[in-house]
């Protein structure tokens, strides 16, 4: 593996842990070269299956797609990388189990995963999110969806 730092292809594996209920595998690398230490991840490439949009184009699953809205949300909050890549690889499961039959998975039941994950993980990061993938409009949709959430909207400690 390359060396992203100072490009050397001779490097030793420190560490290896197992992700995703085995279907991932974290690797911590040093290069031998400068001592610069990276982690890398190989995962299975099994057939790729398609995700179907509202107007029923389809295109492949991108967990890319997922990493950047997930890290959107969670920008700012107190949670570890550790725990956003776990997210992650759990939403990916779930989606490739859901999509596994006909290798196909509706976008919003894949929205509907991320949401339910990001509920259990950070309530800041779920607002976040479903602000933008339900397009709230109005400050009413937002205090709808904190009180389903089951908090109150309080303004304790606003400023006039």
């Amino acid at each position: 593996m390359r060396c992203p730092h100072c490009g050397n292809f001779d490097d030793k594996v420190i560490e290896s842990r197992t992700l995703a209920d085995g279907e991932a595998i974290r690797r911590r690398r040093e290069c031998n070269g400068c001592g610069y230490r990276f982690t890398s991840y190989e995962r299975i490439e099994d057939t790729q299956f398609m995700v179907v949009k509202k107007d029923n184009r389809r295109e492949p699953f991108d967990r890319e797609k997922i990493e950047r809205g997930v890290q959107r949300a969670l920008e700012k909050r107190p949670v570890s990388q550790m725990n956003i890549e776990s997210l992650i690889n759990g939403i990916e499961d779930a989606a490739a189990i859901l999509g596994k039959g006909n290798h196909e998975i509706d976008a919003a039941a894949i929205g509907d995963l991320v949401l339910e994950k990001l509920a259990a993980l950070d309530k800041v990061a779920y607002i976040r999110f479903a602000s933008v993938y339900r397009h709230f409009e109005n400050l009413d949709e937002f205090v709808n969806e904190i009180q389903k959430m089951g908090g109150k909207p309080s303004r304790k400690g606003k400023k006039s």
